[in-house]
């Protein structure tokens, strides 16, 4: 039995996006974004650093979102969440993939710490100003290739949207997606309409 260890509001979502869309079996243990409860020894022992997701599956422990979600396709996905190397999606899926990560995070993780974790006294109103800036600017290629797909790389959901997707998702709701980024902002409309993220959103 697949477990996922989650909190609402972060990379967690993205598991559990996927999990309900491969209508996959799993346990659920929610923990609160508080350190009283991620930096607890129980949880450190699950990861070093205290942080979500954390997925156990019998024997083997998983962090980091990015190699969750690759594990499960691997392993349980018959859908082809993940186009074969001979694909001419494939290049397009790697590179999307870890755009997520390497580009639209960095300056949503300001933002986030800017706003949210830092007390009022040691937040920097310039710094959030530019993180906003730049995640937006970061976020504007995606519009780009949403004007000629359905999903972020294609006509179906990928393993791409399950990260990506989710950013796309988040940086909305921290008003980084522009009026003019209309294509963004149709893909969030989709997403939002698809029963499994309403469940990983809602959890």
């Amino acid at each position: 039995m697949l477990k996922l260890h989650f909190c609402s509001n972060s990379r967690a979502q993205r598991v559990l996006w996927l999990l309900e869309e491969l209508k996959l079996s799993y346990t659920l243990n929610k923990i609160k974004f508080h350190p009283s409860e991620l930096k607890s020894d129980e949880h450190r022992k699950r990861h070093p650093l205290g942080r979500v997701p954390v997925l156990e599956d019998g024997d083997i422990t998983l962090f980091e979102s990015g190699a969750i979600i690759d594990y499960i396709i691997e392993k349980y996905d018959n859908t082809e969440l993940k186009p074969k190397v001979a694909s001419n999606l494939f290049p397009s899926y790697l590179q999307w993939y870890h755009y997520c990560e390497g580009m639209v995070m960095p300056p949503m993780n300001t933002i986030v710490v800017h706003t949210l974790i830092l007390p009022p006294e040691r937040r920097d109103t310039e710094v959030l100003r530019q993180a906003k800036n730049l995640l937006t600017k970061s976020i504007t290629p995606v519009n780009e290739i949403l004007s000629k797909n359905k999903f972020l790389i294609g006509e179906k959901i990928s393993g791409v949207d399950f990260m990506l997707g989710h950013s796309l998702y988040m940086s909305d709701k921290l008003k980084c997606v522009n009026e003019d980024l209309v294509n963004i902002h149709r893909y969030i409309k989709l997403i939002n309409s698809l029963e499994s993220f309403k469940i990983a959103i809602n959890a």
